[in-house]
């Protein structure tokens, strides 16, 4: 059977589409559906006529607007592939100009050439679906809590010589209303995770590692798929910029070894700060803290190496039966 690819450039009202056989003859020439149940459908429709080929769908991850076609394609047993934009954007070279029609078919091409490093895309499970978006949502709403934080502090310093106690006031009516609203949706997690076995299974084991705390287990497990995306925890480290890399070219060009800023920053941060509270309730983190910054080690770098050792042991426990086991009284 003959293999067609086809590249779709996704967003917020309509996606253009493109197909490709082997031969890198269009099949299907720049077309557009809406980003809808019934576009979608219309769109499937025109692929059960297409019988003679096998066919894989790709397309770049562009977060919420995709999600209706990655279910739609997913309870359909679609073969279908999500490719990270910015490994396309290196991948198509040196372009001039940019239509949607023209990205459909660059996709459609790229998974041509590199068919043989294509991945079906598995659609994540309903409950850690419904976490990622209230995690996003809680992330947008601990943002927002600062930005408001920073503007009452900033008021307080304008009150003392102007009249604002109004204003005031209705900034910290707004600040307690975000804080209940990050609260609840907090809560909803813990309830989530309740609810399935599996979730709290390894929730329950991952925050028994000192310095791991609620959302810092939540945000692994979402990052990992509950640990069936990553197999390794020096590939999690790499995707949380945790891992250093060698900067050097022949013998003229030798810098510095250090972590990639292409990486889950947000995770980053949040692993950073667990490896702080481990340096500060985990002796034997503590020791391995002091001793290496004795011998000179910058200190951000000594927390990075601590960041990588809890992503080792969260990996560790999420594969025992047991949780942590403390190694001190």
């Amino acid at each position: 059977m003959k293999n067609l690819f086809i590249g779709i450039d996704i967003s917020k009202e309509v996606f253009d589409y493109c197909a490709i056989d082997e031969q890198n003859q269009i099949i299907i020439n720049k077309q557009v559906a809406p980003n809808s149940k019934d576009g979608i459908e219309k769109f499937c429709q025109k692929l059960d006529q297409l019988k003679e080929y096998s066919i894989w769908i790709a397309m770049e991850h562009t977060g919420h607007y995709g999600s209706l076609l990655c279910y739609e394609f997913s309870i359909r047993q679609l073969c279908y592939s999500l490719i990270n934009p910015l490994e396309m954007k290196h991948a198509t070279g040196i372009s001039r100009g940019k239509t949607d029609a023209v990205d459909a078919w660059r996709i459609a091409s790229y998974a041509l050439a590199n068919k043989h490093k294509l991945k079906p895309y598995i659609l994540p499970a309903k409950e850690l679906r419904k976490l990622k978006i209230l995690m996003s949502s809680r992330e947008r709403l601990v943002k927002v809590h600062v930005q408001m934080k920073n503007g009452l502090k900033s008021l307080e310093i304008e009150a003392k010589i102007i009249s604002l106690k109004s204003h005031t006031q209705e900034m910290e009516r707004i600040i307690l209303q975000i804080e209940k609203s990050i609260l609840s949706t907090e809560k909803q997690m813990r309830e989530i995770i309740i609810q399935n076995d599996e979730l709290k299974n390894n929730f329950q084991k991952i925050t028994s590692v000192i310095g791991v705390g609620e959302i810092t287990a939540i945000k692994c497990i979402l990052e990992t798929d509950n640990f069936t995306k990553f197999n390794n925890p020096r590939k999690f480290s790499c995707h949380c910029g945790l891992a250093p890399f060698k900067y050097q070219s022949g013998s003229s060009i030798r810098g510095k070894t250090k972590t990639s800023s292409l990486c889950d920053k947000s995770l980053k941060s949040i692993l950073f700060k667990a490896a702080c509270s481990a340096i500060q309730h985990d002796p034997q983190l503590k020791n391995y803290y002091l001793r290496k910054t004795s011998e000179g080690k910058h200190k951000l770098s000594v927390i990075n190496a601590v960041a990588s050792k809890i992503v080792l042991r969260i990996f560790a426990v999420s594969k025992r039966k047991q949780n942590f086991v403390k190694l001190f009284n």
